[in-house]
């Protein structure tokens, strides 16, 4: 290996190679952080631009854009209330109203250094265990999956909002809609309503831009007209200096969380499938759970942004393990890296670490390098981009539906995926009108597929007989953790429920501490 790696550094200390990776962060940074747009579509689009470069710059140019585009994710969703990606919605529960509270620049600050933290530790930790982790990967069949998500499903309790049974019936609905499509064993149309632009489900992306970004912009329009507006330069400068900068002493209080959230960026990414989303909302969960003021999230903890992208950047490395090592790809992104890969004569799998050794490890030290280079290019930009806000709504609101009616064209189908949009708009208006959770419902609809098929593939793999779950004890552990977990959340909001208590937070107190009752 140390071999390999003395090759590899040679090669990735040339300028050229330097230059393309640079070129690719910024780019995935700047389309990370348009609201509407992602890194995916960056990807699928500048792949054929690769073509005259070596195998070496084209894979770290589109590694850079994947690593920049996680990045700058954050930026849309952190100023605007808008994530760039699906993963960037958990980034939004405490993003947005440390913006409102003043602290834009300080929760870029640390949505920026959490996103190098984590890739760093990330691609470190790959670096050391790219192979072991693989074989670790391919021992997770479906009964493993199946388990870790249902698992993961009955944490939406934990982020259900101040009413739990709204919360659990937002989740519903959000698994409801998710059946939406073909049946993935028999192939029959399901709940299409007669829809051929359903076969393939209801788009993601239309669902997240809608619920999140057009229903957000309603609301401000609502205000407005209701006489209670107030202009976005205030959340700007009504913080104070220390409101506007990250000290020492909160990076140290704040690197535990950006660890913690880059071991489940990790252990997620590397299971083909699961991807970042659900590393960023284990990985906020557990950020709450292990606060000693777990009543602050949602209002503008710091904890929450570091946990939400260490663990989205961390993602990003962890999820190129099972397309080095087995060939299968475990999110779009990787998906179009593959493409990229055939593309230049490489062939992802088992045998490219004995073929091509010296080309993976260079692949690594570009990320690094990545890293590196994302820190200066989001410190540069910061200053620029959080004076975002300071514009007028007469001219952000227009830019804001424009961007959205593009990203929901180019990733829905046309303008069906618009039409879909500006109805979840509505959707998501009203949830919020009404406090009916969207995050809750967001987590059922991407975890819904996911769920459904691992766990047919389970009950074929198994014939239905439960008797195999003994062979596989990873899986009996999730489930028991699942139970555990679904009856401690349930009987904590039971016993609120039953002692009339209520948890209200003042988003006006300058220190977002539960108000008195």
């Amino acid at each position: 290996m140390f071999d390999n790696l003395a090759t590899a550094f040679s090669d990735a200390m040339s300028f050229y190679l330097v230059l393309h990776i640079a070129i690719g962060v910024f780019i995935g940074y700047i389309v990370g952080a348009l609201p509407g747009l992602n890194r995916a579509t960056a990807i699928a689009l500048l792949i054929p631009f690769t073509f005259t470069m070596s195998p070496l710059a084209a894979i770290s140019f589109l590694i850079g854009i994947n690593k920049g585009g996680a990045a700058g994710a954050a930026v849309s969703a952190i100023l605007m209330n808008v994530p760039g990606e699906p993963s960037a919605v958990v980034t939004t529960l405490d993003g947005y109203p440390m913006t409102r509270a003043g602290k834009s620049q300080k929760a870029l600050k640390i949505a920026l250094y959490a996103s190098v933290v984590g890739d760093i530790v990330a691609t470190i930790v790959l670096i050391a265990l790219a192979e072991p982790l693989a074989k670790i990967a391919v021992t997770m069949g479906p009964m493993e999956v199946s388990a870790i998500l249902i698992f993961a499903i009955t944490f939406v309790a934990a982020i259900s909002g101040r009413s739990f049974f709204k919360g659990v019936i937002s989740g519903l609905f959000g698994l409801l809609l998710a059946a939406s499509g073909l049946d993935a064993e028999t192939g029959l149309p399901r709940l299409t309503f007669g829809f051929i632009e359903l076969y393939n489900g209801i788009p993601l992306l239309a669902v997240a831009i809608g619920t999140l970004a057009l229903s957000e912009v309603i609301v401000q329009i609502d205000h407005g007209w209701r006489g209670n507006y107030s202009h976005k330069a205030l959340y700007l400068n009504s913080g104070t200096e220390a409101d506007k900068r990250l000290s020492w002493r909160e990076f140290k209080d704040l690197l535990p969380t950006m660890l913690r959230g880059s071991l489940v960026g990790i252990v997620i990414g590397i299971l083909p499938g699961l991807g970042a989303t659900l590393s960023s909302f284990l990985a906020y969960t557990w950020a709450k759970k292990a606060s000693k003021t777990p009543e602050r999230f949602g209002h503008g903890a710091p904890e929450g942004v570091a946990a939400s992208e260490s663990a989205d950047n961390a993602s990003v490395p962890a999820s190129l393990v099972p397309v080095f090592a087995i060939g299968l790809p475990g999110s779009l992104s990787t998906a179009l890296l593959m493409g990229a890969f055939m593309l230049h004569g490489l062939t992802p799998g088992p045998f490219l670490f004995r073929s091509d050794a010296s080309l993976v490890y260079a692949i690594f030290l570009g990320m690094i390098f990545a890293s590196a280079i994302l820190l200066f290019v989001g410190m540069a930009g910061q200053g620029i981009f959080a004076r975002v806000i300071t514009m007028r709504d007469t001219i952000i609101i227009p830019v804001i539906i424009f961007l959205c009616i593009i990203g929901a064209y180019l990733e829905g189908g046309g303008m069906f995926g618009v039409y879909l949009m500006l109805l979840f708009a509505f959707v998501g208006y009203f949830m919020k009108k009404f406090d009916y959770s969207f995050v809750t419902f967001l987590v059922g609809y991407i975890l819904g597929p996911m769920t459904e098929l691992s766990l047919r593939q389970a009950i074929i793999i198994s014939d239905a007989n439960p008797m195999t779950l003994l062979e596989h004890p990873i899986a009996i552990l999730f489930l028991v953790l699942a139970v555990f977990s679904a009856w401690r959340f349930s009987s904590m909001h039971m016993l609120e429920l039953a002692g009339g208590k209520k948890l209200e937070v003042d988003p006006g107190r300058e220190d977002n501490r539960p108000a008195a009752q």
